[in-house]
């Protein structure tokens, strides 16, 4: 309810305004017909665009302010940080470029704005002049580029040289399968073509193909810390992306093709929810929970930290909840839970 009246009253507040520019547009048309500006104009414009640049400086400071309790942690993957490295110097080149850039613009929009008998200053070429505002965003562009190549390049060596976990994402609308080579830690062979929903085979496994047979299929992702994991992904239907925000990884999942993509944990799930930072973000969620449920807008059960499997393409009515919990563990734990789980065989057995 609160949310409906909110949206209501921004409604009514963004009318009201718009109201009032065309109240003031009427009114101009009146006291004057002439369409070219005067130095009235050109004063209060002038004004306008220096207020509308300490106007953006403030919002920004503001959002980081506000805003930035709410981005992720820590990365819990080893490639995580040189990616969160990168990805913080490309944002503080922008800013920088960003503050430099508009605040000349509107600056000499205010300082030099029109004013009766001044007369423009014209340049017809200014080789050095171009030569500056070239050269550098090419020599910091190149920069950014060969490095984002060198880390794209790192992240994306996906080999078997250092015994990964194989595992399969299997992406269909709305939800995630995942599956696990077994014991040989090998794939037995899949197409969609063979699903046989009346026999339990939801991923299309080649039932022939012993490799197979000792495949585990769950619904739930574990994952063992400090083992790189090779991802293999396909998708049922349309196109989807498997985005897994903690460990900096996504790849998309692909109809007809099999994608891959590999990373290595190194936080397990239980020390992330140690991290004090997750422990505030829980906290303050929470809280909001626990208020929404005293208005009967949700239910007061506490939120606990999870990894968690993401689909980051729009792929229909149900995206918004296409999800699946990670649990990184230690190999101990991994090798416990792997026992309690049925392999394809044991399941073509069963209901044979």
């Amino acid at each position: 309810m609160t949310t409906v009246l909110t949206l209501a009253v921004l409604a009514l507040v963004a009318i009201a305004i718009w109201q009032m520019t065309k109240i003031f547009e009427l009114s101009q048309l009146r006291s004057e017909n002439a369409q070219i500006a005067n130095d009235t104009d050109n004063k209060n414009n002038g004004y306008l665009l220096f207020a509308f640049m300490v106007f953006t400086y403030l919002i920004t400071i503001f959002s980081f302010y506000k805003y930035s309790k709410f981005l992720l942690p820590e990365a819990s993957s080893a490639h995580g940080e040189e990616y969160d490295l990168l990805m913080l110097v490309s944002f503080v080149i922008i800013f920088i470029v960003q503050f430099i850039t508009q605040f000349l613009l509107h600056y000499f929009g205010f300082k030099y704005r029109g004013k009766k008998g001044n007369k423009a200053l014209f340049y017809a070429d200014n080789d050095r002049l171009e030569f500056i505002w070239t050269i550098i965003p090419v020599i910091v562009l190149a920069g950014l580029i060969l490095w984002g190549l060198f880390t794209w390049t790192t992240i994306m060596d996906v080999n078997e040289d250092d015994d990964p976990l194989i595992v399969e994402l299997y992406a269909q609308q709305f939800n995630w399968t995942a599956r696990y080579g077994g014991t040989d830690n090998v794939l037995g062979d899949a197409n969609v073509r063979m699903i046989d929903i009346d026999k339990a085979n939801v991923l299309g496994l080649d039932e022939s193909d012993t490799y197979g047979s000792d495949d585990v299929i769950v619904k739930e992702l574990h994952l063992p810390v400090g083992r790189k994991v090779n991802f293999k992904m396909r998708s049922q239907d349309v196109l989807h992306s498997a985005y897994m925000p903690h460990f900096r990884a996504q790849m998309n999942c692909v109809p007809g093709m099999i994608t891959e993509f590999s990373f290595t944990p190194i936080t397990t799930t239980a020390d992330m929810r140690k991290n004090p930072d997750v422990i505030d973000k829980v906290n303050r969620t929470n809280k909001i929970r626990a208020e929404r449920a005293a208005n009967g807008e949700d239910n007061a059960d506490p939120w606990e930290f999870d990894y968690i499997l993401l689909c980051n393409k729009i792929c229909g009515k149900s995206h918004y909840n296409m999800q699946m919990k990670i649990i990184v563990e230690t190999q101990e734990e991994y090798d416990a839970w792997m026992k309690t789980q049925q392999t394809f065989g044991q399941t073509m057995a069963s209901v044979q």
